[in-house]
This record gives C-alpha cells, sequence and structure tokens, in this order.
C-alpha cells in the first residue's frame, strides 16, 4: 500500500468542511457537539459527505472527531460507552466511504483522524483564542481517550489541527508517540495573524519546532482567511523542508455564542487563491470551515490544469 508520504511530489488535495456539508444535508449542528452530534443522530450523513468529497477529487478525509471528545459526550448526556463507540464510528465511517471508493475506481485515498484543540471541547471559540491553559499531563489526559480509539480502529494518519498553542500540540505530539510511534501526523495551526499563533507564539518557531518530530510529516495552518494563506505558507516554507499544508476557511468570521458564520467581503473561491499558494511553497490543499465538496471539485478542477495531469481518476 502507497504511503501519503509517497505523494507528495505533487500537490495533494484534502477535504473540506465537515460541519457546512452536513449542513447543506439537514443536519443540526448549532449545539455544544457540533458535527459530533451527527455521529449519533444522522450517522449516514457523515459518510455521505466523506463520499461527495472523495468523488469531488479529494484524496485525504478528516474523520469527524474535531470536537467528538469523551467529556463533551459525557456532558451532552452519553455514557462513557456510548462516547468511546461515537469516536470509532466516526472512523469506521470515513474509512468505509474510502474503502467504497476505491472499490469503484481502485484508487487508495487516505483518512485522518482528526485532534481537535482542547478549546473545541470549551465550545466557546477558543480555538481561535488560545485563552486556555493545561498542563502537560492535563493536555494528555484530555486528549488519551480519543486517541486510543482513533488508534484503535486504524487510520493512515492523524491530524492535530486548528491548533491555537503550540505547549498544546507538543504534548499531543508527545502523546502520539507515546501510544503509536510510527503514526504519521500533521500539525496545523490557527493563527491570531499571518505570523503569529493565537497563543502569541511566533508561527516560525512553532513550525520549525514541531518539523523537529519525525513522524510528522506536514507543518501548516487551516481555518484562517483566504488572503492570509500566502504568508503564512512563505513562512513555514523557510523554515522547514517538509511539505506544508494549509486548508482555509472562506473568509467567513465565526461567532461563537451564535455558532454561525459570516460573510462581511462575500463568498470567495479557495481556486482563485491556488495559483499563488502553490507559488508559496504549499503542497497539501483543500478547504475548513464554510467550504463545501464544490469547492473541492473547483480545487481539483484547477490542479489538475496547473499540474497538467489528471490528479484522481473520478468520475
Amino acid at each position: 500500500m502507497t504511503t501519503i508520504t509517497a505523494e507528495l511530489s505533487a500537490p495533494l488535495l484534502i477535504d473540506g468542511a465537515m460541519s457546512t456539508a452536513l449542513e447543506q444535508l439537514g443536519a443540526d449542528t448549532n449545539n455544544p457537539l457540533w458535527t459530533a452530534s451527527v455521529l449519533a443522530k444522522q450517522p449516514e450523513l457523515v459518510k455521505r459527505v466523506h463520499q461527495e468529497y472523495f468523488t469531488a477529487g479529494a484524496r485525504l478525509a478528516i474523520t469527524d472527531t474535531y470536537q467528538a471528545n469523551v467529556p463533551a459526550f459525557i456532558a451532552n448526556g452519553y455514557s462513557a460507552r456510548q462516547a468511546h463507540q461515537l469516536i470509532r464510528r466516526a472512523v469506521i465511517l470515513a474509512k468505509e466511504a474510502r474503502d467504497e471508493y476505491q472499490q469503484k475506481t481502485g484508487i487508495y485515498n487516505y483518512v485522518a483522524g482528526a485532534l481537535g484543540p482542547y478549546g473545541a471541547y470549551l465550545a466557546d471559540g477558543s480555538e481561535y483564542t488560545g485563552d486556555y491553559h493545561l498542563s502537560t499531563a492535563e493536555y494528555k489526559q484530555f486528549h488519551r481517550p480519543r486517541l486510543t480509539d482513533i488508534l484503535s480502529v486504524g487510520v493512515d494518519v492523524i491530524a492535530i489541527e486548528t491548533q491555537p498553542r503550540l505547549d498544546e500540540v507538543l504534548a499531543e505530539l508527545e502523546l502520539v508517540k507515546e501510544l503509536s510511534p510510527t503514526t504519521l501526523c500533521y500539525v496545523s495551526f490557527s493563527l491570531k495573524d499571518r505570523t503569529t499563533l493565537a497563543d502569541g507564539t511566533p508561527l516560525a518557531v512553532a513550525a520549525r519546532t514541531v518539523a523537529k518530530y519525525h513522524n510528522v510529516f506536514a507543518v501548516g495552518i487551516n481555518c484562517i482567511p483566504l488572503e492570509e494563506v500566502t504568508p503564512a505558507v512563505e513562512v513555514i516554507h523557510r523554515v522547514t523542508a517538509k511539505p506544508v499544508i494549509a486548508y482555509p476557511n472562506s473568509s467567513a468570521i465565526y461567532d461563537p455564542q451564535t455558532k454561525t458564520w459570516t460573510y462581511p467581503h462575500g463568498q470567495r473561491s479557495l481556486s482563485n487563491y491556488l495559483p499563488q499558494w502553490l507559488a508559496a511553497g504549499l503542497t497539501i490543499v483543500g478547504g475548513c470551515c464554510t467550504t463545501t465538496p464544490r469547492d473541492i471539485a473547483l480545487l481539483h478542477e484547477h490542479l489538475t490544469e496547473i499540474t497538467g495531469k489528471e490528479l484522481n481518476n473520478h468520475d
């Protein structure tokens, strides 16, 4: 089986938002569990979203575990046993969609097990501010159950994503090293501005630090505005030779109280920015909140035109 690192001689396309795509299918995500609530109520919709992204051309699917963690499920009325079952279900759904796509097309795509930050559990927008602090041991205690469940089902890589704090990322990387040292990871930060993490750490320092981990195969940013991607990619590309990953939102603004997004500049297309992102050194690209399978299909179309070859033989 080909590993994801062997694919990175050319740009690799990942998926887009789980939340927006679920909402377009009629799911209600306006609750403290966000998309994780759909795992219990309408799991078939989660699988359908993965299928739509694969059909659009995505080669990497991110599991619906960003906000799926044991404390959050328990706080919302589920038992610990049910919580673990739902986390594992999220991984199973992504792998089923991937395997069915492979049976249909012969193409092996990849599944990334998502670890959202502790701030996502707080459900107050803290993943964009980093306004919290735990000890290394406390971070590990929080992330261990979810990571253990993800690893028990099996994924190609771990996605340590939307991370506002470097100290938390280092704790997560140490936990991965402890539980599954050969599992590949990528790290993707959320930013205060184009050169600084939400917790105030310079992006260059954070990227250089996590790139030293041998199992980190890519470093990048996600859920930032489109216009901030190019300068952020340039910063990361200067301090590490590892592939750079970026999956921005569509320059929308998030309201943590209503859990909704607004579009002060109108809805923008990711594909319009793609040439400058690639020129800046981007290798792995996709979309985050407010993006859809349509956005990924457009990225696939433009990547095919730019690289001069078909990136995925989907219908």
